[in-house]
C-alpha cells in the first residue's frame, strides 16, 4: 500500500500548464519546468511525413489555433486542417499561441507553433535531465489512417523517438485507447503505461478490456474515493487522476493520497505542497 507525503505526490503539467501558458507549447513546457513540475504531461499526433507531434487533436483546433496565414479557423473547417495529411513544416506555419483562451483567460498571449515530441524531450531535458514524462498517444478507431496512423505504425513512431532520445526510463505512454495500450506491451513489454479513465467509464470495467495490468490508473479526479485510491494502490497500482484545477479539489486528491495530480495550473499544486 502506497503512503504518500506531500513531498512524494508526482506534480504533472498538464499539456505543459495550460491554465498559464498556451497549450503543447515549447514555452508551456519551459514555464512548467520552471514551477517545479516532476512530470510534463502531453499528447501526441503525427504529421504526414511521419512526424511525432505534440498536439491534443489531430487537426487545428479552432480554439487555440489561427490558419498559416494568421486568419480564423472556423469550427466547422477545423477537421480540414488535418495534421496527418500536412507536413511538419506546413504545421509549424499556424499560430497556436496568441488567440485567446475563454476557458483560460489567464493564458500569456505569444507566437507558437505545435513543436514535435523530439523538440520536447531535448529542450526539456536540457533544463532538468531528470523530468519525466507522461505521454498520451491520442487515438480512436474511427481516426485510423484518416487521422492517425493506425495502432500498430502509431506504437512504432513514437517508441522510436523516445529510445533516440534516450528518454524510456524517464517516459510513461497513456491512451484511453485500449487497442494502444495493448500495442505498446507488444512492442515494448517494459514501457509503464497509464490506463485513462474517463468520466462517463468506470475503472474497473475499463481495466477488464486489458490483457495486462497496467502501471497506472488515470482516471478523471471525480472518480475516485479514499477507499477507491486504497484498494487499487493495494492492488499495485499507482493512481494519477486527471485534470485538477481547483485548489479544493487537489487538497482532496492529497487527502485521497493519490500518487500523482496532474493539473493546467501546477503553480496552485506546487504552492498547496509546500
Amino acid at each position: 500500500m502506497s503512503c504518500n507525503t506531500p513531498n512524494t505526490i508526482d506534480i504533472q503539467g498538464h499539456r505543459g500548464c495550460r491554465g498559464l501558458m498556451p497549450e503543447n507549447t515549447l514555452q508551456a513546457f519551459k514555464k512548467a519546468l520552471e514551477l517545479g513540475v516532476h512530470t510534463l504531461e502531453l499528447d501526441l499526433v503525427v504529421s504526414k511525413d511521419n512526424v511525432v507531434v505534440v498536439s491534443h487533436e489531430p487537426y487545428m483546433n479552432s480554439v487555440i489555433c489561427w490558419d498559416a496565414n494568421g486568419n480564423e479557423i472556423l469550427k466547422s473547417d477545423e477537421k480540414n486542417h488535418n495534421l496527418y495529411q500536412m507536413i511538419f513544416d506546413s504545421i509549424k506555419q499556424y499560430d497556436c499561441g496568441t488567440k485567446f483562451h475563454p476557458r483560460f483567460p489567464g493564458q500569456e498571449k505569444f507566437k507558437a507553433y505545435k513543436p514535435s515530441l523530439e523538440e520536447v524531450i531535448k529542450a526539456s531535458k536540457s533544463l532538468n535531465p531528470n523530468i519525466k514524462f507522461n505521454i498520451e498517444i491520442k487515438a480512436e478507431p474511427k481516426y485510423d489512417g484518416i487521422f492517425t496512423p493506425k495502432p500498430r505504425e502509431f506504437v512504432k513512431l513514437v517508441l522510436d523517438v523516445i529510445n533516440q532520445n534516450n528518454a524510456f526510463i524517464e517516459t510513461n505512454l497513456q491512451s484511453f485507447d485500449v487497442r494502444i495500450l495493448e500495442e505498446i506491451k507488444r512492442q515494448e513489454s517494459k514501457m509503464k503505461v497509464a490506463l485513462l479513465v474517463d468520466e462517463d467509464e468506470t475503472i474497473d470495467d475499463k481495466l477488464a478490456k486489458l490483457s495486462f495490468k497496467p502501471e497506472i490508473i488515470s482516471p478523471y479526479f471525480k472518480l475516485l474515493s479514499k477507499e477507491i485510491v486504497a484498494q487499487y494502490q493495494k492492488e499495485h497500482y499507482q493512481i494519477i487522476p486527471w485534470t485538477v484545477n481547483d485548489v479544493d479539489d487537489m487538497q482532496q486528491m492529497i487527502d485521497f493520497n493519490v500518487d500523482g495530480i496532474i493539473t493546467d495550473y501546477p503553480d496552485r499544486l506546487v504552492e498547496i505542497l509546500k
